[in-house]
């Protein structure tokens, strides 16, 4: 067993979610981590419960709480709306706390905001904390590197009924990658919608599609169709485990680094 005097401190924003409890319960399973705080909004209907219990793993000794004055630890861990992610951030800053940030929809202005908190603290931001999804993001960029021009390149995604932002912000990653690879722009050169008489495709469109339904946890396909053939990159969550271990992998990886913004690709050696 590892020593738990020596582990890594975790807290967690939006601890009563299920994302927030899906990190608990692998922060509660790691020899490496201990969990020193969880945070929810102040109107949340369970504050001053067992963060543990919440999350199925049975007391921790940690209460749901509002009040951020109180968090401590190493490391914050938040995934939430982007206001409420800049919120933890600079409460982050505040105790000399380093951040993993899961958060996705920060317009430019809300970037920059957090590049410059982060020029006091570590902070990981990633659109998808998924190990697989990055490795997928590697797998576009060669692709669309080795292929170059002469094929259409689209972008379809697939999210539950539940999530507020469009392209999700695993897409939108995709979709500059393959911008920036193929010399075209992001935005600029993406197609969010067709209907009617679209004309001809333009050869340096970027298809942006979306899909919304039931619950699921997140589909990413991106397509090369070319003359006779098409390549497909997909990724596929089953459940949001995979995200939690990703920012579990951050967590531990963050601990003890420079100020800075960093993503999964510093993580991972990508």
């Amino acid at each position: 067993m590892g020593d738990r005097a020596l582990a890594i401190r975790v807290a967690v924003a939006g601890a009563g979610g299920r994302m927030g409890g899906r990190i608990i319960a692998q922060i509660a399973a790691a020899e490496d981590m201990t969990l020193s705080g969880a945070l929810e909004r102040s109107d949340f209907p369970g504050l001053g419960e067992d963060a543990g219990q919440g999350a199925g793993v049975g007391p921790l000794g940690v209460s749901l709480t509002s009040d951020g004055g109180s968090l401590e630890g190493d490391v914050v861990i938040s995934f939430a709306i982007p206001e409420a992610s800049l919120s933890h951030a600079r409460l982050a800053a505040e105790k000399g706390m380093g951040i993993v940030i899961g958060t996705t929809g920060f317009s430019e202005a809300q970037s920059g905001e957090l590049a410059d908190v982060a020029r006091t603290i570590p902070c990981v931001h990633a659109p998808n904390m998924s190990v697989g999804v990055n490795v997928a993001f590697r797998l576009i960029e060669e692709t669309a590197r080795l292929l170059g021009e002469g094929y259409d390149v689209e972008v379809l995604e697939a999210h539950h009924n539940q999530k507020i932002d469009a392209p999700s912000g695993t897409a939108v990653r995709m979709g500059e990658i393959l911008a920036r690879t193929l010399g075209r722009d992001y935005p600029g050169d993406a197609v969010f919608h067709r209907e009617g008489e679209t004309g001809k495709r333009p050869p340096r469109a970027i298809g942006m599609q979306t899909l919304r339904g039931g619950d699921v946890a997140g589909e990413h396909t991106v397509y090369f169709f070319g003359q006779g053939e098409r390549i497909e990159i997909t990724h596929r969550a089953a459940t949001r485990d995979n995200f939690a271990s990703g920012a579990v992998r951050a967590t531990r990886w963050l601990a003890g680094k420079k100020p800075g913004v960093y993503d999964m690709r510093d993580v991972l050696g990508l």
